[in-house]
């Protein structure tokens, strides 16, 4: 591809080892077919095996507080966090019992099998353009960490819904990895729940929706995967 054809930098990379808790940020990530390695191969599951989530569905079920858990890596086992500081790995038989305390209802801890954990595809990305945008719109800052991307691309301050427009085109980032942009990302509730070091934001849902049909950022399918790492360049083909 030519050197003009250069959109943006990777400027942070996002895991979520366990669906709809907070995740981690990494300098680097492998990513392939399924998306990034790690990311939402696990679930808390109620006891109907549907997913805990921010949002009730029928794939869904919404348990208040998830946001406020953390999840990292340890090798290839999630370690959860909690406020209290407590950190327990999901492959100790208590760690359920202390997310189903914090949550108020039992839940268990699964690996992810025939159906992926994620909502919409592999990959997530959102531009610092159309955070700016969003950011407009609502009239205060909108962090990275609201919209739970695997990918934030530095494409510049002007609000400018940048990313809509690269949907059925290809991305090549860094030297290794393809991604087709599928289409927008739909937003749900979630969004404006309160997280880790994020107070709620309520106003935020219907201003995404003014702005645009409940839609920021992208998601994207791997079509070759291999290795990203904040401050690679990012090409439209």
């Amino acid at each position: 591809m030519r050197a003009d054809s250069i959109v943006g930098t990777v400027r942070g990379l996002h895991r979520y080892p366990v669906k709809s808790l907070a995740g981690e940020s990494l300098r680097t990530v492998s990513v392939d077919q399924r998306g990034v390695a790690g990311d939402r191969l696990w679930a808390v599951l109620d006891h109907d095996g549907k997913l805990g989530s921010g949002k009730s569905s029928r794939r869904f079920r919404r348990m208040d507080g998830l946001l406020r858990l953390t999840a990292t890596l340890d090798g290839e086992v999630p370690v959860v966090g909690f406020p209290d500081g407590r950190r327990r790995r999901v492959d100790e038989g208590a760690t359920a019992g202390a997310i189903s305390a914090h949550v108020g209802r039992p839940v268990t801890l699964g690996r992810e099998r025939s159906l992926p954990h994620h909502d919409e595809g592999p990959v997530h990305l959102v531009t610092t353009s159309s955070l700016a945008a969003a950011r407009d719109a609502l009239g205060r800052d909108v962090p990275p960490p609201r919209m739970r991307p695997n990918l934030v691309l530095d494409t510049g301050s002007e609000p400018v819904l940048l990313e809509d427009g690269w949907v059925g085109r290809r991305l090549a980032v860094g030297a290794e990895v393809v991604l087709d942009v599928r289409g927008p990302m739909q937003r749900c509730v979630m969004v404006s729940l309160d997280q880790v070091d994020l107070p709620p934001e309520p106003g935020l849902l219907g201003t995404l929706a003014a702005l645009n049909d409940t839609c920021l950022g992208v998601v994207l399918d791997v079509v070759h995967g291999g290795t990203v790492a904040v401050g690679d360049a990012v090409r439209l083909a």
